[in-house]
């Protein structure tokens, strides 16, 4: 079974109250679409990295975040994952600002192939569709699997 990572821009779109802004609710939505029909074709994982964004806030939302992570496997921050992070950062790959975005990239990367023999996609599954993921932050930097291929778009 191919495998997916969800990182804490999913799950939070997934739990929150109804947004007001349209932009937010159509990222719910499909969110949601998404998890009632398609998450069951993956094995859906997440990572301390997740596990540390989502604890924060509001607690009832806090709580809401951690019902759907507790279910899932996490994959492990390696000392690999953390200087890919850093390299991605160094790199300008992506902006000063995101730089916990750099941390769920490189855990998924360096992760990728290890479960199943198959190759782990990075994703928010808002491009499900296409394969590609998008960062949360729109900041125009896909990573396509397989091959962890970082690209400005």
């Amino acid at each position: 079974m191919e495998s997916v990572y969800l990182e804490t821009t999913f799950i939070s779109y997934l739990v929150a109250r109804p947004s007001r802004e349209l932009i937010v609710v159509g990222h719910q939505q499909i969110a949601q679409e998404w998890w009632a029909n398609r998450h069951s074709e993956f094995e859906c994982r997440v990572s301390q990295v997740v596990v540390d964004e989502a604890s924060v806030g509001d607690p009832a939302e806090v709580q809401k975040r951690l019902a759907i992570i507790g279910g899932l496997p996490a994959l492990d921050v390696t000392a690999d994952a953390t200087a890919l992070a850093k390299g991605i950062m160094a790199a300008g790959i992506l902006p000063p600002h995101v730089v916990r975005d750099a941390a769920h990239v490189a855990v998924a990367a360096v992760n990728a192939g290890r479960a199943h023999g198959s190759a782990e996609r990075c994703a928010c599954a808002m491009c499900d569709a296409c394969g590609t993921t998008c960062s949360p932050d729109d900041s125009g930097v896909r990573w396509k699997s397989p091959g962890a291929r970082f690209t400005r778009g």
